[in-house]
């Protein structure tokens, strides 16, 4: 289907005229519902899958990532310029976003698509762009909050989107689906969004209604996206089919950059102290837990699932939000959006899965936070499912325990005495939620767990003229052969009279960076 003509229902109701719609000239009128889209994913899933056709494959393939950066939409040429709502902008096609999107405007149940045109766009003389004369569609769009104003959401590669957050700045991402991620037998697919259907809000809302397709899988989306003082918001539903297994399904996948941090900055030659879209995920289980696991940058490929049926929420979380702390006044990593995925009913069980690629610098996207739910994802199985998206500054759900806002590691031992060999010190800083009328005590202490190693040393106290407190341990792993760099799990809470106070921190350490660590120290 993803390259003929597309038919929602055989009794499609045509109005044979197009409209002219701020500058742009749309196609002829048919009915369209969500209902009829989802009727059309599950259709789909028993068929084979066609892919887009790419017109001018040649003339695309040329447009590299410069050239489309050169490439401008015109500004009087935006979807609902003047009608009140965000106005909408369309990315050209390139070699990096090849396969047509085609696009709609829907108004009272009548969608109508927006034809592409090179007239559309400002392309610089001798940019390549200029030798295309044929395409069935568009790359994505972008939303603005006023007609030439900023960004503040963007659809653009495969079934991917982001907005600006909370502060104008973007940073992570998130996607439709996520297919087989870092698996060790077979390479990832891409689910791509094929055809959006675009329904303006009356004070700048907008919902985006969505075909996705891939060899294995299709699925109807309905987005709807609204902007508010602490962010941006989107309630997402999804209905999912598949057409093939799946070894890894990864439902409200979210995706982000983080390179180095507090408790690694030793792996980069980079003058900034911090570089990160998120430098953690936060996990909220049914039975109350909350999990905070910092962030890495593994020296291979790592997948590591966290149980958690009926989860709560989940999101990739930026806390560290001192300008000092990155010292990057071009992208601003201090203002980066966190993403929360609140489920919208009990999703069962499952796990939220974290992935962890080996990065060394700031333009790969290494981190990726989904749900996979514990049955196998077969050729015929369907999914429904809903969620809200926030990003916003933290996450929307207020704290039940203290939260860990720092993690550091350095040289173990005593200072002044000998470091012992084989030791590094693990220190956490936490807020004072329900901290703030202690004071330090034998009854408040560290409970550390390690899958490797030793744990000794372990104290928490508030930290002097500050308003937070501090939990540290050492790990001693010099009886761990040099040669073996399978991960150490390491698992810890504040204790208070026998109840935990804090969230569960959760870290995987690899003895060759603990050794590159404590190289740099020594």
């Amino acid at each position: 289907m993803g390259g003929g003509a597309f038919f929602l229902l055989p009794q499609v109701v045509r109005a044979q005229q197009s409209i002219q719609d701020s500058g742009i000239e749309a196609g002829p009128a048919e009915q369209f519902s969500f209902d009829q889209l989802r009727k059309v994913a599950q259709t789909l899933a028993s068929e084979p899958f066609t892919p887009m056709r790419v017109a001018d494959e040649e003339i695309v393939d040329q447009i590299d990532y410069d050239q489309h950066n050169a490439i401008s939409f015109k500004k009087d040429k935006a979807l609902w310029n003047d009608k009140g709502a965000s106005p909408v902008q369309f990315f050209f096609p390139g070699k990096y976003f090849r396969e047509p999107v085609h696009i709609y405007t829907l108004k009272d149940g009548m969608a109508r698509e927006v034809p592409f045109s090179t007239d559309y766009f400002n392309i610089p003389d001798g940019n390549p762009a200029s030798a295309l004369t044929q395409t069935e569609g568009f790359a994505g769009f972008r939303v603005q909050d006023q007609p030439g104003g900023n960004d503040w959401m963007a659809f653009l590669g495969a079934s991917y989107w982001r907005t600006s957050g909370y502060s104008g700045q973007f940073g992570l991402s998130a996607r439709g689906l996520a297919m087989d991620t870092a698996i060790p037998d077979g390479p990832e697919e891409f689910p791509r969004f094929t055809r959006f259907w675009l329904e303006p809000g009356n004070t700048g809302d907008l919902t985006a209604y969505a075909l996705l397709e891939s060899p294995r899988a299709t699925g109807a989306y309905k987005i709807s996206s609204s902007r508010a003082d602490k962010g941006a918001s989107q309630n997402i539903e999804a209905h999912l089919f598949l057409r093939g297994d799946v070894e890894r399904l990864g439902l409200a996948p979210l995706t982000s950059m983080y390179w180095f941090g507090k408790p690694n900055g030793h792996v980069a030659a980079d003058w900034r102290p911090e570089v990160h879209d998120s430098d953690g995920l936060e996990i909220h289980a049914g039975n109350g837990e909350r999990i905070w696991r910092p962030l890495n940058n593994p020296p291979h490929t790592m997948a590591n699932s966290f149980h958690s049926p009926s989860v709560k929420g989940f999101g990739l979380m930026q806390r560290e939000r001192d300008f000092n702390r990155y010292q990057d006044d071009g992208v601003f990593y201090e203002k980066r959006a966190s993403a929360w995925i609140e489920p919208l009913e009990d999703w069962g069980d499952g796990a939220v899965t974290l992935v962890e690629l080996s990065t060394d610098d700031e333009i790969h996207d290494n981190i990726v936070a989904m749900w996979t739910p514990t049955e196998t994802a077969q050729q015929g199985r369907a999914y429904n499912f809903t969620y809200r998206l926030t990003w916003f500054e933290d996450a929307p759900v207020p704290p039940n325990a203290a939260r860990f806002i720092a993690t550091r590691i350095g040289a173990g031992g005593t200072p002044g005495q000998p470091r012992p060999e084989g030791v590094v010190k693990i220190v956490c800083d936490f807020d004072n939620y329900g901290f703030e009328q202690l004071e330090r005590s034998p009854s408040i202490q560290p409970v550390a767990t390690t899958s490797r190693g030793t744990i000794a040393n372990l104290a928490a106290y508030p930290v002097v003229g500050e308003t937070y407190w501090r939990a540290m341990f050492d790990l001693d792993f010099s009886e761990i052969s040099q040669d073996d760099d399978t991960p150490i799990d390491l698992r810890m809470y504040v204790d208070v009279d026998g109840n935990a106070r804090t969230e569960t921190w959760i870290m995987q350490l690899f003895p060759s960076q603990l050794q590159s660590l404590l190289a740099v120290h020594a």
